[in-house]
């Protein structure tokens, strides 16, 4: 007697619904931002294998001293549903005059982008030390529906700060929000809808 057992590996059926993102560091993007001393810009690469079945939601929260920075989040871009079968190009958010008496915050992805949002100047005042740093590795990565990833951090310190943490956990992000006096933390998530 012969048997055969047909199933469905749950990773392999995950698989295409992933957005699959890597770091595009000095790209076009971040080198016009650096060349005309803009501010800071985070890029990146993505791959959506199913856009017209997907939400895509990116937005940058702000915290001083631990606690939210109102409007919360500071800047949100929310689009999808779009009628190609595949959708691949950059997403990212940028920091604009950080130095000037009118920062702002811009989020952008392939065709579509945020206004840009003012920030409370009153964030940057006493600040001696700055570092950034994206929260995903050199290589792709790639996230199933309805999970949320860290992508990049911008932190503002009155002394020294601690080199760096590991973004992708929660207990250290929490600790880095309350160690450090400013920081900015961009996130994304891809939601399966069919409709608005």
């Amino acid at each position: 007697m012969i048997i055969f057992s047909v199933g469905c590996n749950d990773e392999d059926h995950d698989a295409d619904k992933k957005i699959n993102i890597s770091q595009n560091t000095d790209s076009k993007y971040e080198k016009t931002f650096e060349n005309l001393s803009l501010g800071r810009l985070f890029d990146f690469n993505f791959k959506l294998p199913n856009p017209d079945e997907s939400w895509i939601e990116i937005w940058v929260e702000g915290y001083k001293e631990g606690e939210p920075v109102e409007p919360f989040p500071l800047a949100k871009l929310s689009y999808g549903l779009g009628p190609s079968e595949e959708a691949e190009g950059n997403l990212g958010a940028g920091f604009l005059e950080l130095d000037s008496d009118n920062p702002q915050i811009f989020i952008y992805s392939k065709g579509a982008q945020s206004k840009p949002v003012d920030i409370d100047n009153d964030l940057f005042s006493d600040i001696n030390a700055k570092s950034w740093d994206y929260a995903i590795d050199d290589e792709e990565v790639g996230l199933n529906f309805g999970e949320e990833k860290v992508l990049a951090v911008y932190r503002l310190g009155k002394d020294s700060m601690r080199a760096s943490y590991d973004y992708q956990d929660s207990d250290e992000l929490d600790k880095m929000i309350k160690e450090d006096a400013v920081v900015f933390v961009m996130k994304i998530v891809v939601e399966e809808r069919e409709d608005l």
